[in-house]
């Protein structure tokens, strides 16, 4: 009598494939998926802030004209948007007050969705996605947050 293994389907194979490849993206270190949230946003924000300081009086015009942010005047809300674009992304890049600066993003985000571009939801809700996880659970192991954490509070 002899003896012979059971057909394996085939598809065995292919599944085997997928699961190996599931367990090497599993393995993906997520400091290293904060540090590129923590880059990615802040690359679209700081551009932005490039922009608005390249052209000053063009900046305020359009804060005067299209931006329709209620109760500030134009040149404040210039100001402000521009100091938020352009700082909260370096604090991000080192990870140093890293809540605090997508927090305020986040709050940037809202106004622009809110009152002056509702139709460009999706890029905001691109945004809230990798600033979320930010605010929530902090900058991770590569920044300045963790360090000073470790360091002075003895928390990780």
């Amino acid at each position: 009598m002899s003896m012979t293994r059971p057909a394996s389907p085939p598809f065995t194979r292919p599944v085997l494939l997928l699961r190996q490849a599931f367990d090497l993206l599993e393995n993906v270190p997520l400091p290293l998926l904060q540090l590129l949230f923590r880059i990615a946003i802040g690359v679209v924000f700081f551009r932005s802030g490039l922009v608005k300081i390249a052209s000053w009086d063009a900046t305020v015009a359009l804060f005067a004209s299209e931006y329709n942010v209620p109760l500030l005047p134009p040149d404040i809300a210039a100001t402000l948007a521009a100091t938020v674009e352009l700082a909260a992304p370096v604090l991000l890049l080192v990870g140093f007050g890293a809540r605090f600066a997508a927090a305020a993003m986040l709050g940037m985000t809202l106004v622009i969705q809110t009152f002056v571009y509702p139709e460009n939801w999706p890029d905001h809700l691109v945004w809230t996605a990798l600033l979320l996880p930010i605010i929530t659970r902090g900058a991770g192991p590569l920044s300045l947050d963790y360090l000073i954490a470790r360091r002075f509070f003895g928390r990780t």
